[in-house]
């Protein structure tokens, strides 16, 4: 039987087509936890929590100035006891993220810290920003999680990752009797009333799944 050549093109471009569809759809690559060597203690002071329990030993953080220096393995909660609050407050940090991730990771303050080492009963809420310039605001209360803002929003007052993946932005959560403001590097990129948060507890920092983080500063003042 003769086969038309137009056909034959016909025929070879369907493949073609199925090909790409199916590299199109292939699944994103793995990224699991990494494990880091000489982790599982906390500077003095500090103490902490992983979101994969018993998973601390893939934890690094150590003194490094000026401040600290963060390795993970898996997301945590990373606080000082003493960083307690009840009523008007100001908290900032000044983070510099060192490494580019393999996808956009959050880090960035947590307020309103009960419960931190008890599952479920947890509860906090958390300001994050990530290397592609966009932040997000979220609270938890026990296995209940809930957007602040439906998604992840850009702001140019944010400093995206370098070429390298580093970025050094600072945050502040600041609570009065009308207004709860979250800023980055002195912009306000969100407000709300103070009722819609409990803001009572401990305030410390956020940080996701295998960032590598530097802690310039971390203050906390009561108002």
């Amino acid at each position: 039987m003769r086969i038309h050549p137009l056909t034959l093109v016909f025929a070879l471009t369907l493949v073609m087509a199925a090909g790409e569809g199916q590299a199109q759809t292939k699944p994103a690559k793995a990224d699991p936890d990494r494990s880091v060597a000489g982790g599982g203690s906390f500077p003095r002071g500090w103490t902490g929590r992983t979101d994969t329990k018993g998973k601390e030993a893939d934890v690094g953080f150590v003194v490094m100035d000026p401040g600290w220096h963060v390795t993970l393995g898996p997301a945590s909660l990373l606080w000082r006891p003493t960083d307690k609050v009840d009523g008007a407050f100001t908290a900032t940090a000044v983070l510099s993220q060192t490494k580019a991730p393999q996808h956009p990771e959050g880090y960035g303050l947590f307020v309103g810290g009960q419960s931190l080492e008890a599952d479920p009963q947890q509860k906090y809420a958390y300001f994050l920003i990530r290397g592609d310039g966009k932040y997000l605001i979220k609270k938890r209360d026990g296995a209940s999680v809930t957007n602040l803002i439906s998604a992840w929003t850009a702001h140019p007052a944010i400093v995206k990752q370098g070429p390298t993946g580093e970025a050094t932005n600072r945050l502040e959560v600041t609570m009065d009797k009308t207004r709860l403001v979250f800023r980055v590097n002195g912009k306000e990129v969100y407000s709300a009333d103070p009722r819609l948060i409990d803001t009572k507890g401990i305030v410390g920092l956020r940080v996701n799944h295998n960032l590598d983080l530097h802690i310039q500063s971390v203050d906390v003042k009561k108002l």
